[in-house]
C-alpha cells in the first residue's frame, strides 16, 4: 500500500480528519485535543469528568478552536457506543483514537485490594481495549485509521508501590501491538507514546511535595520534567500521515531519562 499523498499546505496530513481524544478532561488529554485542532482536525474528547471537558472546550474556544464534548465512561461498552454514535454524527467517522484517559491507585502490592487493582486495570488497559474495538469499526468502513495510546515507561519499567499502574501500562503496549498485528492489512495504525517524569493533575501532588521537583529533575538528562505538550507532539506525529509506515512501535517521551540506569553503578573515579 503505497503511502498518502503529502499536501505542503497540511505538513502533518491532519487537516478535516476527525480525531478522537480520551481522557481529554485534562492533563495530556486537554494538549492533545488543542494541538489536533490546531493541525486543522476535527476534535471529540471524551472523558468522565464533564468539568474537565467544559474546561478543555472553553480554553480551546479561547484560542478560536472548538471540539465535540462527549462525556463518557471508557469502561463502559455502551457508554463508548453512545459517546462514538454522537461523534459520528456530529463529525463523520473518526480516524484519528488518542487513549490517555488513566488513574493511579498507589500501594504495595501486598495490601492492594482488588477493587483498587480492577479500577486500575478498567481504566488505564480494557477502556483502551474498548474505545479501539468500537471507534475502529467506524475506521474499518474508511479502509483507514491511527491509534495513538498512551502508555508509561512505567510499562517497561517497574515501578514499585504504584499498584496496579505498571501492569496496566505494560498491557497497553502489548494491546497495541496487537492491534497493529490484526488491524494493519485493514489500513489501520496502532502505536504508542510512553511519558517519562511528566506533571499532570495525576501526578501534580507528587510536585507539589517540597523538594521533589528539583530531585526528579536532576535525573532526567535534558534537566527539566515533561510537560502535557512534549507528549501531545509526539501523539500528533504518530497520528499523521507522517508516520504511516510506523505500526507497533512506541516513542518514549523521558528526555532520556530510562537510558541513565547505568549511571547508578559507581564508578570510583568517574564521578561516583
Amino acid at each position: 500500500m503505497a503511502a498518502p499523498a503529502q499536501d505542503s499546505s497540511d505538513w502533518l496530513g491532519l487537516s478535516g480528519r476527525v480525531a478522537v481524544i480520551t481522557g481529554g478532561g485534562g492533563g495530556i488529554g486537554r494538549a492533545t485535543a488543542a494541538s489536533f485542532a490546531k493541525a486543522g482536525a476535527k476534535v471529540a474528547i471524551l472523558d468522565r469528568d464533564e468539568q474537565g471537558l467544559a474546561k478543555t472546550r472553553s480554553e480551546m474556544r479561547a484560542m478560536g478552536m472548538d471540539a465535540v464534548v462527549a462525556p463518557c465512561d471508557t469502561t463502559d461498552a455502551a457508554s463508548v457506543a453512545t459517546a462514538a454514535e454522537a461523534v459520528e454524527k456530529a463529525l463523520g467517522p473518526c480516524s484519528i483514537l488518542v487513549n490517555t484517559a488513566a488513574i493511579l491507585r498507589a500501594g504495595g502490592l501486598d495490601t492492594l485490594s482488588l477493587d483498587e487493582w480492577n479500577a486500575t486495570l478498567s481504566v488505564n488497559l480494557t477502556g483502551y481495549f474498548l474505545c479501539a474495538q468500537i471507534f475502529g469499526r467506524q475506521m474499518r468502513r474508511l479502509g483507514r485509521g491511527s491509534l495513538v495510546h498512551v502508555a508509561s515507561v512505567a510499562g517497561s519499567n517497574a515501578q514499585g508501590f504504584s499498584g496496579a499502574y505498571s501492569v496496566s501500562k505494560a498491557g497497553v503496549v502489548m494491546l497495541s501491538r496487537q492491534l497493529a498485528s490484526e488491524w494493519g492489512p485493514q489500513g489501520i495504525r496502532s502505536n504508542v507514546v510512553s511519558p517519562g517524569l511528566v506533571v499532570t493533575p495525576m501526578s501534580q501532588a507528587f510536585y507539589d511535595t517540597p523538594g521533589v521537583t528539583e530531585r526528579r529533575t536532576a535525573v532526567v538528562p535534558m534537566r527539566r520534567i515533561g510537560a502535557p505538550q512534549d507528549m501531545a507532539d509526539a501523539i500528533l506525529f504518530l497520528a499523521s500521515d507522517r508516520a504511516s509506515y510506523v505500526n507497533g512501535d512506541e516513542i518514549v517521551v523521558d528526555g532520556g531519562f530510562t537510558r541513565t540506569i547505568m549511571n547508578l553503578v559507581p564508578r570510583p573515579g568517574h564521578g561516583a
